[in-house]
């Protein structure tokens, strides 16, 4: 009578349907510990003839090894070796080892140094080089921008894409950093792409090597004559008019805005006939919480102000490393002045009235920024 048979640790084969092949399998078995016992002993071990019938022993299938939790994700993900072995993994690699982006780079910088020695490069009555700007100092100022301080920018559709127009926005943080990072979110993320004409203090020019840098970057003084001709030639201007009093305020006046002068910007602006964009920029204040000042020091030095910082000067260099807080600038409805005439420039009613409705918004803007705001550096 047939049955079926299973295999078993003593060399018994799976499948093995009748009991005279189960017979013949168990011989075998017993002819080869014959022959290993001879071994043992010490004998010579002779070929023997095995029986035609013999069925070698197969051994049972090796268990599939358990997966830890690593690959029972990668299976489930279609990442598994099996699968295809990491599809993503070796896109990414493939693409950063894509050798087309630096090689637009280097014949980036090729080109901007042939324009350099040929003199293939425009510079305006301002002293700005264009060219420097975008291919040297901005990709400098860009992974600060998006990396260091994860700039998030709103409003930019309030910025006209031509003409001239006048930013105008809240200043703070020991250095000029929020201007720098203003004028990156401009030029990269408006749809115009537009360069930000920056009205600086006379202390910016008074420096030997950031005098030049400063012209060539856009900057120009802050007078009214300056500002005027670059809104009539349909330039877009930024102007901090806290000045010195904005990023030299102490920490614990932060986010309090300063004075906004006599209002000599909006008076550009009326003259110009161009609208005036409310900025408002959080995050800069904290990254050199200025605890103290170095009066005495400031004045031997030239400057208007020293900050004492937890870090500086007691870490050294080190200390002049800003902390890496969390940005936001916000540009507001623009305030149109096309329906005044030239003459209102010269009111200065109209003008307080104007300048202060200008520093109220931003105020209340920073206001409501900061309770949007999770965390100082989140």
């Amino acid at each position: 009578m047939k049955r079926a048979g299973r295999g078993n640790a003593a060399g018994g084969v799976d499948g093995a349907d009748t009991e005279g092949g189960a017979a013949r399998v168990n011989g075998a078995v017993s002819s080869r510990r014959a022959n290993d016992s001879r071994v043992a002993r010490g004998g010579k071990n002779k070929a023997t003839a095995r029986p035609a019938a013999a069925v070698t022993a197969e051994p049972p299938p090796r268990p599939a090894p358990e997966l830890g939790p690593e690959f029972e994700f990668g299976a489930e993900s279609g990442l598994g070796a099996a699968d295809g072995g990491f599809e993503v993994e070796a896109e990414a690699e493939e693409r950063a080892a894509d050798p087309g982006d630096l090689e637009r780079a280097l014949a980036e910088i090729l080109a901007f140094l042939r324009r350099r020695i040929t003199g293939e490069y425009t510079v305006d009555e301002h002293g700005f080089d264009v060219d420097l700007t975008e291919h040297v100092v901005a990709p400098l100022l860009r992974p600060i921008y998006r990396s260091y301080f994860r700039v998030e920018t709103r409003g930019l559709e309030n910025i006209p894409d031509q003409g001239g127009a006048l930013v105008v926005s809240n200043h703070s943080g020991a250095i000029p950093m929020d201007a720098l990072m203003t004028a990156v979110a401009i030029l990269d993320h408006h749809p115009a792409h537009r360069h930000l004409r920056m009205l600086a203090a006379d202390l910016v020019f008074a420096v030997p090597f950031l005098a030049p840098l400063a012209r060539k970057t856009g900057n120009t003084l802050a007078c009214q004559a300056d500002a005027e001709r670059l809104l009539g030639a349909g330039h877009l201007v930024g102007v901090w008019p806290e000045g010195f009093k904005g990023i030299g305020k102490p920490f614990s006046e932060r986010y309090k805005l300063q004075r906004f002068g006599r209002g000599g910007f909006v008076s550009a602006a009326l003259r110009a006939g161009v609208p005036i964009v409310p900025c408002t920029v959080v995050g800069a204040e904290e990254i050199y919480p200025m605890i103290g000042n170095s009066r005495t020091l400031a004045r031997v030095l030239g400057l208007p102000y020293l900050p004492i910082t937890p870090t500086f000067p007691w870490l050294g260099l080190l200390g002049l490393v800003p902390l890496p807080s969390k940005w936001i600038i916000e540009f507001g409805e623009p305030v149109d002045t096309a329906g005044y005439t030239s003459a209102a420039a010269d009111d200065p009613m109209l003008v307080f009235e104007l300048t202060d409705r200008i520093r109220e918004t931003i105020q209340h803007t920073l206001y409501g920024l900061l309770m949007q705001r999770r965390s100082v550096f989140f």
